[in-house]
C-alpha cells in the first residue's frame, strides 16, 4: 500500500474505526502526520458536574475544528495494513463542491481564501513549515500576513481542508449552510417572536413609548396546520391566490357563531386572530413542493397528459421498421361534397391513419363517413398491408412507392381501447396480428406520434383546401365556417391526403434519429429513409400475408346474389370471366339463383371478391359497364343516393297517381265524346250501312290522299318546297340502299 498526502485511511481499534487524513508522508523520518476526522469516542467533557440542559435550537451546529497534528510511526501503520486493520477509503465530495461559483460576492470571498491558504495548498511549503516549526504556527502566520484574516479564521479554513481535502474547491464559501435552510421557525407562544422588519406603527411606538404591541402575530404551528388542512379541502385546480386565501379563512378561521334573530351567523374574527394573505401565501409556498404547486394549478389528467416529464421515447423496445404500428382516427377538419351530386354536402369525414412507430412513416390511411369502429379500422389495415397498386386502382390515383419494400402486416398493433376490447378485434388479432395493445382512456398523449401527424395533416389543408376548418380559429371561438365553400369529394380528399402523406414520408426531418453509423451509411433522414435503411440492414419486420387472407379477414361482407342477369350486389351488376365460363347465369335462369359471400371495399364500388368455390384463392369481380353505378363512387355514396330516392318515393307515388287520374279522365272524356257523336250520326242517317270492306277502302283513300281544298289554298312556293323535300328524301334513300348492297357484297 502506498501512503500519500491527502489520503484518507481507516484504522480498526477495539471494534471501532478511526478515520484520519494524511497531511504528510515522511519516509526519511519514518513518520506520517495525520489529522483525525471523526470525533474520539472516549472524549470526556471539559467541565465536571451536572451536564447542561440541552435547549432545543433550530440553528445548525458549527463544524468541529481540526488543529492538532498526529505524528504516527510509518512502520506501525504499514504493519496495521498488512494485518488488514488499515484501509484506504475514498470520500465523495458534496455536489456543491463540483458546481461553479456564480455569485460575485462568493467569488471574491473565495479568491481571498485562496490567497490566505496558498501556503497550505503548496505541498513543498507545507512540508517545510511543519518540519521547521513542528506545528501549524508558521503556516498560520503566513496566511494572516497574506490575507489579513484572523488566526481563528485561518484555523477554520485549515479544518475545511482537512475535512474536504487539500484542494482549492474545499475552500469555497458554504452559503448553502447559512440560515439553516429547511428548518421550521414557528412563532409559537413562548417561543420566537414574529420575524421580519417592524411596521411603521411599531417603529413609532418604539420611538415614543419604548416598546410596541404586536397586533398581528407570526405564524404558529397551529395556524400552519390549519392552513394546510383547509387547503387540502380545496379541489384542483385551485383558484388564484387571493380567492384561495379567502376560502381558507372562511373554512377554518370563522369558528365563532352568533345568534341573530334565531339564525346562527358567523362572526368575523378580530385583527390578530387569523393570518393575513401574505402569511397564508408563505405557508403554502414553503410547505408545498414545487411539483405539487404545479399539480394544484390544473387537473390530474391535464398534468399527466401535458405537463409530466418526458423520460422515454415511443420507439423504445421496437426492433425495427414494420414491427409496431399505431392506428388512430380523427374527425377531419373539412367539409366534403358527394360524388353523386356535388350540390350535396356529406359533412366531415373520419380519417384513419396508421403509422410505423420505429420509422415514423405513414404506412396507410382510410377516409370514410362512418363513425370510428373496428370495422373501419380493419379497412385501414387493409389499405396499409394490401398491394399499393390495388388500392391506387380502386381510388383512381397513381401510386407513389415511397416505402421500399412495401409494408406488410405488423407484429404489434397499438389502437384505442374501444377498438381493442371489441370482439372483432380479438378475432382479427388471433388471425393476423400476434400482439395488440391500447392506450388508457383519454390519454392521447401516449400515442402522440399519430396525434401529431393528425395535426400536421390538418395544418396543411386549411390554408389551401376549400371547406377546411382552421382548428386554431375554433380554439379562439371564431366558429363561423362556411360549409358551402366545400369543394372536394371523398375520393378527391383521399387523393389529397395521399399526396400529403407521401410528401411527409419523403421530406419530414428525422435527423435527430441518426446515429454516427447511420450517418456514415448516408441514410436519408426522413421517415422513408429510416424505413428503407432498417429493412436493408435486416432489422425490419415483414410478414407475408396472401391477398385472399387480407380480403377475408379485413374487408366487410355482404350477401351477393347470382341471378339470370348476372352477379348482383346492392343493385349493382358485376361481371367476371369465370362466371361466364361456368355458365352461372344459365344455371340461375333455369334452376334458380343462389347467394354467395361477397367481400367489398367500402371506398370504391369498382370491385368485389368472393371465395373461388371451384378453384383457389379469391374470385375478383369487376363492375359492369351497364351497371347502375360508376366506379368512382363509394358504397356510402351509393347508399346515400338510394336513401335520397326513397325520400321522394311518396311524392313520386303521389305525382304518378295524379297523372293516372288525369289521363283516366281524359280517356273517359274521349270515349264519351265518341259515343255521343256516334249516337248523333246514327240518329241523322237512317240509310242502310255499306259493307265494312267498302267503308275500310274509302277510309284508307281519304287518309292517304291530299284533299282538293288544301291544294287550292296552298300557294305555288309551298308546293315547290314540298316537291324538293320529296326529291331529297328519294336521293338519300337510294344512297343508303346502294351502301347496304356494298356491305352485303363484302360479307
Amino acid at each position: 500500500m502506498e501512503l500519500m498526502h491527502n489520503q484518507v485511511i481507516t484504522i480498526s481499534k477495539n471494534s471501532y474505526l478511526e478515520i484520519h487524513r494524511i497531511i504528510l508522508d515522511l519516509p526519511l523520518y519514518n513518520q506520517i502526520i495525520l489529522v483525525r476526522l471523526d470525533t474520539p469516542s472516549d472524549s470526556k467533557p471539559k467541565h465536571s458536574g451536572r451536564p447542561k440542559t440541552k435547549q432545543p435550537t433550530n440553528n445548525i451546529k458549527p463544524i468541529r475544528l481540526f488543529t492538532g497534528l498526529i505524528w504516527a510511526n510509518r512502520e506501525d501503520l504499514l504493519s496495521l495494513h498488512e494485518s488488514k486493520l488499515l484501509q484506504a477509503v475514498d470520500i465523495e465530495p458534496d455536489a456543491i463542491f463540483l458546481k461553479p461559483i456564480i455569485n460575485d460576492k462568493q467569488q471574491k470571498l473565495f479568491a481571498n481564501r485562496l490567497t490566505a491558504m496558498r501556503g497550505f495548498l503548496d505541498i513543498d511549503n507545507l512540508k517545510h513549515r511543519i518540519l521547521l516549526d513542528n506545528n501549524l504556527g508558521g503556516l498560520v502566520k503566513q496566511g494572516v500576513e497574506a490575507s489579513g484574516f484572523s488566526t481563528t479564521q485561518i484555523y477554520k479554513l485549515f479544518s475545511a481542508l482537512c475535512r474536504y481535502g487539500f484542494t482549492e474547491s474545499s475552500l469555497r464559501p458554504r452559503f448553502d449552510r447559512c440560515g439553516s435552510p429547511g428548518m421550521l421557525r414557528p412563532c409559537d407562544p413562548g417561543g420566537r417572536k414574529k420575524p421580519g422588519a417592524r411596521t411603521v406603527r411599531e417603529k413609532i411606538e418604539i420611538t415614543t413609548m419604548g416598546e410596541s404591541i404586536t397586533t398581528q402575530p407570526g405564524v404558529s404551528t397551529e395556524w400552519k396546520n390549519m392552513i394546510l388542512a383547509a387547503d387540502i379541502g380545496i379541489k384542483n385546480p385551485k383558484p388564484l391566490m387571493p380567492q384561495r386565501c379567502k376560502l381558507i379563512i372562511n373554512s377554518v378561521f370563522m369558528a365563532k357563531l352568533k345568534d341573530i334573530n334565531g339564525k346562527l351567523l358567523p362572526v368575523h374574527p378580530e385583527l390578530g386572530e387569523y393570518p393575513n394573505k401574505r402569511q397564508i401565501q408563505r405557508v403554502l409556498k414553503t410547505n408545498i413542493s414545487t411539483i405539487e404547486q404545479l399539480i394544484h394549478k390544473t387537473t390530474k389528467h391535464h398534468f399527466t397528459a401535458n405537463m409530466r416529464g418526458l423520460i422515454g421515447k415511443n420507439w423504445e423496445g421496437v426492433s425495427g421498421p414494420g414491427h409496431t404500428w399505431a392506428i388512430d382516427s380523427t374527425i377531419g377538419d373539412i367539409y366534403l361534397r358527394s360524388s353523386v351530386n356535388r350540390t350535396w354536402i356529406v359533412g366531415r369525414p373520419i380519417v384513419y391513419m396508421i403509422v410505423d412507430i420505429w420509422s415514423t412513416a405513414v404506412v396507410g390511411f382510410y377516409v370514410c363517413l362512418a363513425g370510428p369502429s373496428w370495422n373501419m379500422a380493419k379497412i385501414a389495415l387493409f389499405c396499409a398491408s394490401a398491394d399499393p397498386n390495388l388500392i391506387a386502382e380502386m381510388y383512381g390515383y397513381k401510386p407513389m412507392f415511397t416505402l421500399e419494400p412495401q409494408p406488410t402486416m405488423a407484429a404489434v398493433l397499438m389502437c384505442d381501447r374501444g377498438e381493442y376490447l371489441s370482439l372483432g378485434a380479438s378475432y382479427t388479432g388471433a388471425r393476423l396480428i400476434s400482439t395488440m395493445s391500447y392506450a388508457p382512456p383519454y390519454r392521447g398523449d401516449l400515442k402522440g406520434l399519430v396525434e401529431v401527424l393528425h395535426r400536421i395533416e390538418k395544418d396543411q389543408q386549411f390554408q389551401f383546401v376549400p371547406g377546411a376548418i382552421d382548428a386554431r380559429r375554433k380554439e379562439y371561438e371564431l366558429r363561423n365556417f362556411d360549409r358551402t365553400e366545400a369543394g372536394l369529394t371523398v375520393r378527391e380528399y383521399t387523393h389529397y391526403l395521399h399526396a400529403v402523406f407521401s410528401e411527409y414520408n419523403l421530406t419530414a426531418n428525422r435527423d435527430h434519429r441518426l446515429d454516427p453509423h447511420m450517418r456514415a451509411a448516408d441514410v436519408n433522414p426522413t421517415p422513408a429513409g429510416l424505413w428503407n435503411w432498417g429493412h436493408s440492414v435486416g432489422i425490419g419486420f415483414q410478414k407475408l400475408m396472401p391477398q385472399s387472407e387480407l380480403i377475408t379477414s379485413l374487408l366487410p361482407t355482404a350477401n351477393t346474389s347470382v341471378t339470370r342477369n348476372g352477379i348482383m350486389l346492392g343493385g349493382k351488376h358485376y361481371v367476371t370471366n369465370t362466371a361466364k365460363d361456368r355458365d352461372w347465369a344459365v344455371v340461375a335462369r333455369n334452376l334458380g339463383g343462389w347467394k354467395i359471400q361477397g367481400h367489398y371495399f367500402p371506398g370504391s364500388v369498382s370491385k368485389i371478391w368472393t371465395p373461388n368455390g371451384g378453384g383457389k384463392g379469391m374470385l375478383e369481380m369487376q363492375l359492369s359497364d351497364h351497371s347502375t353505378a360508376s366506379s368512382e363512387l363509394s358504397f356510402d355514396e351509393h347508399a346515400d343516393a338510394l336513401a335520397y330516392s326513397k325520400l321522394k318515393k311518396q311524392q313520386q307515388a303521389h305525382d304518378k297517381s295524379v297523372q293516372e287520374i288525369k289521363f283516366h279522365a281524359k280517356k273517359d272524356e274521349i270515349v264519351q265524346q265518341g259515343k255521343r257523336r256516334t249516337a248523333e250520326a246514327l240518329d241523322q242517317h237512317q240509310i242502310p250501312q255499306p259493307p265494312i270492306k267498302h267503308t275500310r277502302a274509302l277510309e284508307h283513300e281519304i287518309t292517304t290522299s291530299q284533299p282538293s281544298n288544301r291544294s287550292l289554298k296552298s300557294n305555288s312556293s309551298e308546293q315547290v318546297d314540298q316537291d324538293e323535300a320529296e326529291d331529297f328524301t328519294k336521293i338519300m334513300k337510294n344512297i343508303l340502299d346502294e351502301h347496304n348492297l356494298v356491305d352485303d357484297s363484302n360479307e
